[in-house]
C-alpha cells in the first residue's frame, strides 16, 4: 500500500500534474494532454495513464464546484451525444486502428486549423452561431481520438475556439465535457487492472499538486482577458500539433 518512491518519477509526475490542473482549471486548453506523456517518461504509458485518471477526477470535481455550471449547454448538447457515439466507435474499432495514425492525423490537422486562423480568419470581428452537422462532426472525432489516443481535446476546440465565447463560459463548458468523458473511462481502466494499490496511492499522493494548480487554472482564466485567453489557447494548441505530429510521424519509423 506504499507509493512509488522513485524521486525521477516526481521530478516529471509534479510538472506534469501542474500543467493538467491548470487546464483543468480552464487555462491553457490543450496543454493537459502533456500530461501522460511526461508522466510516461518514468513509467509505462499505461501505469501513468492510471496513475493520471483518478487525479484527473479529482481535478474535475474542483473545477465543477468551481464553474458551477457555467457553460454553453447549446454546445454540450450537439458535442456530448455524438462524443459518445465517438467513444463508441473508438471502442470497437480499438483492435484494428494504428494510435500512431491518429495522433499523426490530429496533429496535422491542429496545426491547419490554427494556420487558417493566423493566416486567414483572425481578423474577423463577427462569431459564426452553432452548426449542429459541424459539432457532431467534431463531438464525435473528439470522442473516438479520445478513445484511441487521448487527443480529445483538439477536435473539441476546433468546435468552441471559433464561436468566441467568454473564457469563463468556455472554461466551463469544456470542464464539463472532460469531466464526463473522464467518469465514462473509469469502467474500462478498473477493467484493465490499472487502479491497483501503488498506483492509487501513488495518485493521493499527488492530489494536492492537484488541487493548488486546478484553483490557479480558474484564477488565471477570472483575471486574463478574452483576446489573451484565446491567443494562449491558439499557441498551446499549435505546440500541441507539433508535438502529435513528431510523435505520430516517429512512431511510424521507430
Amino acid at each position: 500500500m506504499s507509493p512509488i518512491t522513485d524521486p525521477w518519477f516526481y521530478a516529471a509526475a509534479i510538472p506534469s500534474v501542474f500543467l493538467v490542473g491548470l487546464s483543468k482549471g480552464g487555462f491553457g486548453g490543450t496543454f493537459a494532454m502533456l500530461g501522460v506523456p511526461v508522466m510516461a517518461l518514468v513509467v509505462s504509458p499505461l501505469q501513468a495513464a492510471g496513475i493520471m485518471l483518478p487525479i484527473l477526477i479529482v481535478m474535475d470535481a474542483i473545477a465543477l464546484l468551481a464553474y458551477k455550471g457555467r457553460a454553453d449547454w447549446r454546445s454540450l448538447v450537439i458535442l456530448f451525444p455524438a462524443a459518445l457515439v465517438g467513444i463508441g466507435a473508438g471502442w470497437a474499432a480499438a483492435a484494428y486502428v494504428n494510435d500512431s495514425f491518429v495522433t499523426l492525423l490530429v496533429g496535422i490537422i491542429s496545426i491547419a486549423f490554427v494556420a487558417d486562423y493566423v493566416f486567414f480568419r483572425r481578423k474577423e470581428t463577427t462569431a459564426p452561431g452553432h452548426n449542429v452537422p459541424k459539432g457532431t462532426f467534431w463531438g464525435a472525432v473528439a470522442g473516438f481520438t479520445s478513445f484511441i489516443s487521448h487527443t480529445g481535446g483538439p477536435p473539441f476546440q476546433m468546435y468552441m475556439l471559433p464561436l468566441r465565447l467568454a473564457p469563463m463560459l468556455f472554461a466551463g463548458t469544456a470542464v464539463i465535457f472532460f469531466a464526463s468523458m473522464n467518469a465514462i473511462k473509469l469502467v474500462p481502466y478498473f477493467l484493465l487492472g490499472q487502479f491497483d494499490a501503488t498506483n492509487l496511492t501513488t495518485s493521493v499522493t499527488l492530489f494536492p499538486v492537484a488541487l493548488i494548480a486546478t484553483l490557479a487554472g480558474v484564477r488565471l482564466v477570472r483575471i486574463v482577458k478574452a483576446e489573451t485567453f484565446y491567443g494562449i489557447i491558439y499557441v498551446f494548441m499549435a505546440v500541441i500539433g507539433v508535438k502529435l505530429t513528431y510523435d505520430g510521424i516517429y512512431a511510424f519509423f521507430a
